[in-house]
């Protein structure tokens, strides 16, 4: 292609960052984390504060959830953050965001974030990854609505952000 030009920052691609608010991290989540582990040297786990969004949750619970749940990978840290983003990515000279897909009602909201984080900065990718079968119906929403009718959500969330929660 003519106007294939790779605008590589140093290091930017070897790292990815994957963000939410992970009210809880679930088995989900994980399971996209493990999948881009897999393909980059470094994924940062970035924790959304949210507040608007009124989280089950404190954000100092949510990174302390997300850093129990990915302490076995060794390429993978976890961040706290209140800014937009795109905006975190550069200044993390990170170029590739990771992005979950669990059914086509995802897919046109990432689809939509995607195309804005893109023309917030025209070096960011944006990888799509889909869970497990196992893992495609699992949600933080899901969760939490389990949670707050005393249902049974332990197979749903790792086992360290269980230890967490006690």
């Amino acid at each position: 292609m003519k106007n294939c030009k790779k605008e590589n920052i140093e290091g930017t691609y070897k790292k990815a960052i994957y963000s939410g608010t992970f009210d809880p991290i679930t088995n989900g989540h994980m399971d996209i984390v493990c999948r881009a582990a897999n393909i980059f040297d470094e994924v940062i786990i970035a924790v959304a504060k949210s507040e608007r969004k009124g989280p089950m949750f404190s954000h100092e619970d949510r990174v302390k959830f997300a850093q129990a749940a990915a302490k076995h990978l060794k390429n993978v840290r976890v961040i706290g953050f209140d800014t937009l983003l795109v905006d975190l990515a550069t200044d993390m000279k990170i170029n590739t965001i990771i992005r979950g897909l669990r059914a086509v009602s995802d897919f046109e909201y990432e689809l939509q974030m995607g195309y804005a984080n893109s023309s917030i900065n025209k070096n960011i990718e944006t990888l799509y990854l889909m869970p497990t079968l196992e893992n495609a119906f699992v949600s933080s929403t899901i969760v939490r609505e389990i949670i707050r009718f005393d249902g049974k959500f332990k197979h749903l969330v790792p086992q360290e952000v269980l230890k967490c929660m006690s």
